[in-house]
């Protein structure tokens, strides 16, 4: 058996990086397909009548060795890739979607699995549960279709996966690109030094000695929009995110998301729903897209009509009317003028090595009892990853968290959690190995990483996920981890933002890195002030994108275009249908870049941030009446939430915990929309 199929041999089962190199994949995914079909054939072969142990018992032990592979080849196709890994990838996306097909399409398996669900009130709740679940999904999967309807899916499937692919990958090119050189250092006035040596350093990474060049994030908004004083810089760093796979030839992206609009839609009909949001909200919390539209549509109209009040004041701020490229720095300008605030001033109190361990760390200890201790003797896939072990509070293992923080060519945008080992009493797995990436410009040696505001919320978020993947209890792998509804899966993470700024973690972190002197209070106090500045522009922004996603997926086959000039003409007339085409408020992706919707799992589903914000804004003001950062909160919580993984409907838990269902009311106010 090839050795990335088997348990490494490391602390928690790490997967030894520095033992196999890029050719040990295909062989690894090859085996490890051959390995799980044979034993789903075993299942369906069985002779003796379907049971839970004869038949899902087994088939959540199958595919072991090739989900162990898939998570190391994920990681390393999204962190770290090259050329290579981007032509297995391309090659083995149809690949894997065929076989996953020929299981969840597989008519003895199914029928397997529809005898035991006629038998599942003999069952304990989660395996109960367990039987639901595969029904609901091997259903919504094709299960039932006639063998002429599956050999269609099945291509469907397999041309869906090559073009996700092709987009996430053609994006990534086009992303790299488009880095802005900058020729003149006077040029970056505003950025901190830390930025403006990282900028130095992306430069001489690709050969531009004596240059600085300003890499891409994934969103529209750029982070040095609101620092960088040259007007025409700003211009050019927005033109060039919001150029991406929108200029023509080879990393044009506009084709691929069309022709995979059209697949899924097609799809969709073949299943029985009239267009692919039908599909995916149909097992997801919404149930609906009028359910998603309605509450989106709730928020649209409020958050546009704050938005021109701020754009109106920014424009009175600058003197002329504030373009999108002028929108993040005039904002800091009014936000320091009315609130005596500025985010950027506060860099050096977000130095990351506090943020991370007297901040993250410190508030997963008050709250859940857990510590962290670095493993320097523990390599990670890349050499800026760092790993640390994770204990509970009667010092037990919980597993490992592997963070990697810098951005690099070889790492797609955003920020991101997932995990390489998955905690599973069926398969006598006791702890778990996650890791979050960042994309944080990397200073020159010796320099401090101070972060962002937002980036420091951003590593809250993320480490979030990475709380719900280590602490969920399951027995079954479906059920392991972060697997649940994907318009649920935002809530923990949103959550713990919370902490950034709760007072007894801000003031253990947030201290200036070179003076040692702790944040002022009373900045705190105008920050917590100025909540609710500018999220005319957030709000909108991020609706706008949510609405979009929406919007491409209700249309049937023949309602996508084919010209790809029409991309752009579409997403204005969706935008403006809801209100929301300020063209100082651009959405927060545009569908050339809107990898979320094209080439992950959150197509149909970019809504669910703020469809998940509902339950954590009534769980923050759950948590401040109730004593906020304690041993005992932390208890309630894992219970209901983070730690049950995906063994239980999570919305259920929610009102078992609470007693109601969350109301909409504290996100309204959160955001300024009361």
């Amino acid at each position: 058996m090839h050795p990335l199929l088997l348990p490494s041999d490391l602390p928690y089962q790490l997967p030894r990086f520095s033992d196999f190199t890029d050719d040990d994949f295909a062989p690894a995914l090859d085996e490890g397909m051959a390995a799980q079909i044979e034993a789903v054939s075993a299942i369906t072969a069985n002779p003796e009548p379907a049971t839970f142990d004869n038949t899902l018992v087994p088939l959540e032990r199958s595919g072991e060795g090739l989900s162990r592979v898939l998570r190391i080849f994920s990681n390393k196709a999204s962190a770290d890739t090259n050329e290579q890994v981007d032509e297995l990838r391309a090659a083995y996306a149809p690949r894997l979607a065929a076989h996953s097909d020929a299981i969840a399409l597989d008519p003895d398996l199914y029928q397997r699995l529809l005898a035991v669900h006629e038998q599942r009130d003999a069952l304990d709740p989660e395996a109960r549960y367990l039987v639901e679940r595969y029904v609901v999904e091997f259903t919504l999967a094709g299960a039932a279709l006639g063998e002429d309807d599956k050999a269609r899916l099945r291509k469907l499937n397999e041309q869906i996966s090559a073009q996700e692919t092709a987009f996430e990958i053609t994006l990534q090119a086009d992303t790299n690109d488009l880095a802005v050189v900058i020729d003149d250092e006077s040029e970056l006035a505003g950025l901190t030094p830390g930025e403006i040596s990282a900028a130095a350093a992306a430069a001489a990474s690709r050969g531009l000695d004596g240059k600085w060049l300003l890499t891409l994030v994934l969103p529209t908004a750029h982070p040095h929009l609101a620092a960088l004083t040259d007007r025409d810089v700003r211009r050019r760093l927005s033109e060039a995110q919001r150029a991406r796979g929108n200029r023509g030839g080879a990393h044009d992206t506009r084709q691929i998301a069309l022709d995979i609009l059209r697949l899924r839609a097609e799809r969709a009909q073949l299943l029985g729903f009239a267009n692919h949001a039908e599909l995916v909200t149909k097992d997801n919390t919404a149930g609906t897209p009028a359910a998603v539209r309605g509450m989106l549509a709730q928020l649209a109209t409020p958050a546009a009509g704050n938005a021109r009040r701020e754009q109106a004041a920014l424009s009175a701020q600058a003197g002329f009317p504030v373009e999108a490229h002028d929108w993040a720095f005039y904002a800091e300008q009014v936000r320091s003028a009315e609130y005596d605030v500025d985010l950027a001033a506060l860099r050096p109190w977000f130095e990351v090595e506090r943020v991370l361990r007297d901040g993250v760390f410190f508030a997963a200890n008050r709250l859940y009892g857990l510590t962290f201790a670095e493993r320097s003797d523990l390599e990670g896939y890349h050499p800026d990853v760092r790993v640390f072990e994770v204990a509970d509070e009667d010092g037990g293992p919980v597993g490992l968290y592997l963070l990697d923080l810098y951005t690099r060519d070889s790492k797609r945008g955003g920020a991101w959690m997932s995990s390489f080992v998955n905690q599973s009493e069926l398969l006598g797995i006791d702890t778990a190995v996650v890791y979050n990436n960042l994309n944080v410009p990397k200073p020159a040696p010796g320099d401090a990483t101070l972060l962002t505001y937002d980036q420091t919320r951003t590593l809250f978020h993320e480490f979030g996920h990475a709380l719900h993947g280590l602490l969920a209890r399951a027995t079954y792998p479906r059920f392991a981890g972060t697997a649940v509804f994907r318009d649920f899966v935002e809530y923990p993470s949103q959550v713990n933002e919370m902490w950034m700024l709760w007072p007894g973690v801000l003031a253990n972190y947030a201290v200036h890195h070179e003076t040692g002197e702790p944040i002022p209070a009373e900045v705190i106090q105008r920050i917590e002030a100025s909540s609710t500045f500018n999220e005319g522009f957030g709000t909108s922004e991020y609706l706008a994108a949510a609405l979009l996603d929406l919007a491409w997926h209700e249309l049937g086959p023949d309602q996508v275009p084919t010209d790809p000039a029409e991309v752009l003409r579409f997403e204005a007339a969706a935008l403006a249908a809801v209100g929301l085409d300020n063209p100082a408020v651009p959405s927060r992706y545009s569908t050339p870049y809107f990898a979320h919707s094209m080439s992950s799992g959150y197509a149909s589903a970019y809504y669910s941030y703020i469809w998940s914000e509902v339950l954590d804004a009534d769980t923050v003001a759950w948590f401040k009446d109730n004593g906020g950062l304690t041993r005992e909160n932390g208890d309630l919580y894992r219970k209901h939430v983070i730690g049950i993984g995906g063994t239980k409907d999570p919305l259920a838990s929610y009102v078992e915990w609470r007693g109601r269902p969350a109301p909409i009311e504290p996100l309204l106010e959160r955001r300024g929309l009361v």
